[in-house]
């Protein structure tokens, strides 16, 4: 939905089992849907909207291998050739003493890097204007939203009718 200049018409429900029902009904009658809008996640939907698992998870692997590393590459670096402390018979390699901080590490590199990545992919940056089709979605309503130049107004409109939208406007976001 960051295409600005698109012509929508979207259909409000009052309640998320009126909103799975008419997806599906949605999907039977092979209409194109642009968009779904919930107050809250809903489940079940996005197998019917035909939405694959986020692969989220994987950078977030990836991002907390590269803090392991860090922490414990840098640590071996600095206590074992940089700056060996030797003293009462420690190790010149303490890799036991390596598992706070590289846990810590790890920890602060996934969660920042998912975050950083979330707020990338989702286009939820400093500075960046999300249309808002109408106040109410965060708060208690449901939304299925059409484009209104690639659909027919007669099929869309039946389709709420039908399906019990409560209301059915039409808005250039």
């Amino acid at each position: 939905m960051s295409n600005t200049g698109t012509n929508i018409i979207y259909g409000l429900y009052d309640d998320e089992t009126d909103l799975l029902a008419a997806v599906k009904e949605a999907n039977s009658q092979h209409l194109e849907i642009m968009d779904v809008l919930s107050p809250f996640p809903v489940h079940g939907l996005d197998p019917l909207l035909g939405l694959s698992e986020s692969r989220l998870h994987v950078a977030g692997f990836f991002f907390g291998l590269t803090g392991t590393l860090v922490a414990f590459l840098f640590m071996t670096w600095s206590l074992g050739f940089d700056w060996q402390v030797i003293y009462g018979g420690k190790p010149y390699w303490p890799v036991p003493s390596f598992i706070p901080i590289t846990f810590e590490l790890t920890v602060l590199f996934a969660s920042v890097g998912m975050v950083v990545t979330f707020y990338t992919i989702c286009g939820l940056g400093p500075g960046v204007e999300n249309p808002i089709i109408d106040k109410r979605i965060t708060d208690n309503k449901f939304c299925i939203a059409f484009d209104a130049s690639h659909t027919n107004h007669e099929a869309v409109n039946n389709f709420f009718s039908s399906t019990g939208a409560t209301e059915v406007n039409q808005k250039t976001i």
